[in-house]
């Protein structure tokens, strides 16, 4: 992206976490603000072109994050100073964003929950040139909260009404777990398909003991060359199947893996392609334009 936005003669790119969080865990950690900003200061060009947002609605939260960033080691080599900022993610916010243009933008949206997640959040930060975004998906918390009427209000705002209520409708008759986790992911694709992600790649985490999913990193980008970087990175973190096929999933128990796009074998994947692409000639990369994730 650097290298891009130099040849168009601009000078900065940008990183906002909408969710900033405290700058570490309680065990000490550091969290993601530290460790981007640590990052930057390392690399001449992200260090001289690097804006960074933290937001946290959390008072508390804030103090504890501007000290921490503050303590980083040569902070002040960043040309531009972290701007860490205490505003609510709602309609307001959404509202705001909607009238300012970014510059090439990696936006971090990693709720505790999913209060102030809306489509319409999406649509605002993923509109301009070079903007993506990371979203942290609790599934954990989603699931149930889809059939729970005192929050029906913000899963319409995540789901978008309409595809909230259909898919209020099809989980009434799915029993299997794992057919109504594959119905819940494939809506929440298709509704960011709408909001700009014209490429959306999912990343799995199961729980300790490998057996239920805790929440999934999702991906969203309108640019193929950003999607594919991204495929290859979650790729190499990924366990893998028996035949090599990336399963974009961490499992600690290593007891239990996701089959990519529903293909349990090269084999599903072969019968699939042809299925998907009968009677036509295509270029290698361009079956992976359509955004159907084929090239792994």
């Amino acid at each position: 992206m650097i290298s891009q936005i130099k040849k168009h003669n601009e000078d900065k790119i940008a990183y906002i976490d909408l969710f900033a969080g405290r700058g570490r865990y309680d065990d000490g950690t550091k969290s993601t603000p530290l460790l981007i900003l640590e990052k930057a200061i390392q690399n001449p060009d992200t260090r001289d072109m690097l804006v960074t947002v933290f937001n946290d609605i959390d008072l508390d939260n804030i103090r504890s994050l501007k000290t921490e960033v503050s303590g980083i080691s040569n902070i002040s080599a960043l040309k531009y100073k972290p701007e860490i900022i205490n505003e609510e993610v709602g309609e307001d916010l959404v509202k705001e964003l909607e009238t300012m243009h970014f510059v090439p933008t990696l936006f971090f949206i990693d709720p505790c929950g999913y209060k102030g997640l809306s489509l319409d959040l999406f649509k605002a930060i993923l509109k301009d040139w070079g903007c993506d975004c990371l979203f942290f998906f609790n599934y954990n918390r989603i699931n149930p909260a889809l059939e729970n009427d005192i929050v029906r209000e913000h899963m319409d705002a995540l789901f978008g009404i309409e595809r909230a209520n259909r898919l209020r409708e099809k989980l009434r008759t799915i029993s299997s777990p794992i057919d109504r986790e594959n119905t819940i992911m494939n809506e929440i694709k298709q509704a960011l398909n709408g909001m700009g992600g014209k490429y959306v790649q999912p990343f799995c985490f199961k729980n300790d003991r490998g057996t239920r999913t805790s929440h999934y990193l999702i991906f969203m980008t309108k640019h193929p060359l950003g999607y594919k970087i991204m495929k290859d990175i979650m790729a190499k973190v990924s366990i893998c199947s028996e035949q090599g096929v990336p399963t974009f999933e961490y499992n600690p128990a290593k007891s239990y893996q996701m089959r990519l796009s529903g293909l349990s074998t090269l084999e599903g994947l072969e019968a699939d392609l042809l299925t998907e692409f009968a009677g036509r000639t295509l270029l290698f990369e361009q079956m992976d334009e359509k955004g159907n994730g084929y090239i792994w």
